[in-house]
């Protein structure tokens, strides 16, 4: 197949391409910054030359958009919307201009859409979606208003012959080097990964493995459209999340912070807490009643086997 990947350089890019590459597959990456074979030029905004790359291909993974690993200014907030939501209209333009259009067109969308809970576990028939929880920041609809106005985007794109799926995601772990999963083992091997603000928040998580294995299932099965939650059925409280970590590492203790301590953290890391105190319980009800079958179901063997390709990847580093 001919896949097309407009924001592929990435973490969650990267792990696509390796394995896309790896199937035999012909994959082109759509980049500001083109740097090899393989890349093509795009701005994120505008039609160019790179909608040749769309037109033909089999597959469309988009996958663009100014990461959430920063400070929420309002500033940075505004241009993780424009990035996602324009690229993402671009695209459609793309797509509805070609003479043949890809078959399918997978959507990087996020698992921040739903609420903040600790009690309910969201699903994609019966989750419910944030912005309007009580007792938490304020800001921290904007997300949310991210995420929907990212579907959206998708939803109103004219493609009548291009099957369309937005991957609610949730945190991809590969042990990549900066990516989400190195930045909680430098906390686990220092002592730094205990509970944070009491460890109550839930985590959502998918296995790089399990993730392109999704999409592979997505890309497959066209009977599946719309909303996907790409994320392993079992999330799990922080606290034993950063504890199953610590035991892959073999580091019996890690010390909690208190909220003000993960404030002061973040502004630190130029980095924002809802990515750490937000309760994302969120499961894959459509992939599982579609008869997917995870390899990584739980986080204990997900981080043991991620720990030992990272310790790997530091020997021969």
């Amino acid at each position: 197949m001919r896949i097309v990947m407009p924001g592929g350089t990435g973490q969650v890019g990267r792990v696509l391409e390796r394995a896309f590459t790896a199937a035999g597959h012909d994959v082109v990456v759509l980049t500001r910054r083109p740097a090899g074979a393989g890349q093509v030029y795009w701005d994120g905004e505008t039609p160019g030359a790179w909608t040749d790359t769309v037109d033909g291909c089999d597959v469309l993974v988009n996958l663009a958009g100014r990461s959430v690993d920063c400070r929420y200014t309002r500033a940075n907030l505004r241009e993780m919307m424009d990035s996602r939501v324009r690229s993402t209209r671009v695209v459609g333009e793309a797509v509805a201009a070609a003479a043949r259009p890809p078959r399918v067109w997978l959507q990087m969308s996020t698992a921040t859409v739903y609420a903040h809970s600790f009690d309910t576990a969201h699903d994609e028939a019966t989750g419910v979606l944030g912005g309007h929880e009580p007792g938490v920041p304020g800001y921290w609809s904007y997300s949310v208003g991210i995420a929907t106005a990212w579907e959206r985007a998708l939803e109103e794109a004219p493609t009548p012959h291009t099957r369309k799926v937005a991957l609610r995601s949730a945190m991809v772990m590969s042990p990549d080097r900066g990516g989400v999963f190195d930045v909680l083992c430098r906390l686990a091997r220092t002592g730094l990964g205990g509970p944070v603000a009491g460890g109550a928040q839930y985590v959502s998580w998918v296995h790089e493995r399990d993730f392109v294995r999704a999409a592979e299932f997505l890309i497959d099965r066209e009977d599946l459209a719309g909303p996907v939650n790409v994320a392993a059925p079992a999330p799990l409280p922080q606290r034993a999340f950063m504890r199953e970590l610590r035991a892959a590492w073999g580091v019996p203790v890690g010390l909690p912070a208190t909220r003000w301590m993960a404030e002061a953290g973040a502004f630190v890391l130029r980095s924002d807490t809802e990515l750490l105190l937000k309760s994302r319980r969120v499961v894959p009800g459509r992939l599982l009643d579609a008869g997917f079958a995870f390899d990584r179901p739980a986080w204990a063997g997900a981080a043991a086997d991620l720990v030992r390709r990272s310790r790997a990847r530091r020997r021969g580093a």
